[in-house]
């Protein structure tokens, strides 16, 4: 054990979420996972180590992903240590009934089995405090319908990292406004051969470049449906 090695439980408790927004940020699941356990350990509410430290400590990764400055690799061991901490506070925060930014529904559309960007939104999604239902690869269309009906979300993704397995998004959203139910949900599409032309092509009320610019996208939304809600009130 070397000097300067630090002894996470000798922190207080701002040094300690300070640390742990730098163990996050390089990856280390272990000391995420110690770190959580003294917070509430120390009488912490499982929401404020959710928010003050793991979604802080994203948000901060967020910004240096979008930036050029981190690459998917490091990102995916930073998601990876937040998921370490999530489990924990996961069982914690359903049973306090911590208030949830919203819910999303993400997938890889039929034909396509990508799913590293796709792994990486919904990491970085639960990050920011949203509830993910992720449905793996190769959905077809009644795997979004089932999993709508069953979650009911606020928001449905959709990646694709092929060009022939694209167009794929619009027959999803084109049931969903068969059945009339487009309007209800927030719909963000992704993955690298897609652009904003195509997203508005398809009737998505978003593109998303990458996981980052997908977090900021879906707060806004929710934001707006909520102040349209409060409107209606």
């Amino acid at each position: 054990m070397s000097d300067d090695e630090i002894i996470l439980s000798e922190l207080s408790d701002d040094e300690l979420v300070q640390q742990m927004h730098d163990d996050l940020y390089d990856g280390l699941k272990e000391e995420i996972e110690e770190a959580t356990n003294i917070l509430l350990e120390r009488g912490w509410a499982p929401y404020d180590i959710l928010t003050q430290a793991l979604v802080e400590g994203m948000r901060i990764v967020g910004i240096d992903f979008r930036d050029g400055i981190l690459f998917v690799p490091e990102v995916l061991l930073s998601a990876n240590a937040m998921k370490s901490g999530m489990n924990i506070l996961r069982p914690l925060l359903a049973a306090t009934g911590a208030p949830k930014q919203g819910k999303m529904v993400i997938g890889t559309v039929k034909g396509d089995i990508h799913d590293i960007g796709k792994n990486l939104v919904g990491m970085m999604m639960e990050g920011a405090g949203f509830d993910v239902i992720d449905l793996g690869i190769n959905n077809p269309v009644e795997n979004y319908l089932d999993a709508i009906e069953r979650e009911k979300p606020d928001i449905v993704g959709m990646s694709a990292l092929l060009t022939t397995t694209m167009p794929y998004m619009k027959v999803v959203i084109d049931t969903l406004k068969e059945k009339g139910m487009r309007d209800d949900y927030i719909v963000l599409v992704g993955g690298a051969p897609l652009n904003e032309e195509f997203g508005k092509a398809v009737g998505a009320d978003a593109y998303c470049r990458d996981a980052a610019v997908a977090v900021e996208t879906a707060k806004e939304f929710i934001a707006r449906k909520h102040n349209s809600l409060t409107a209606q009130a």
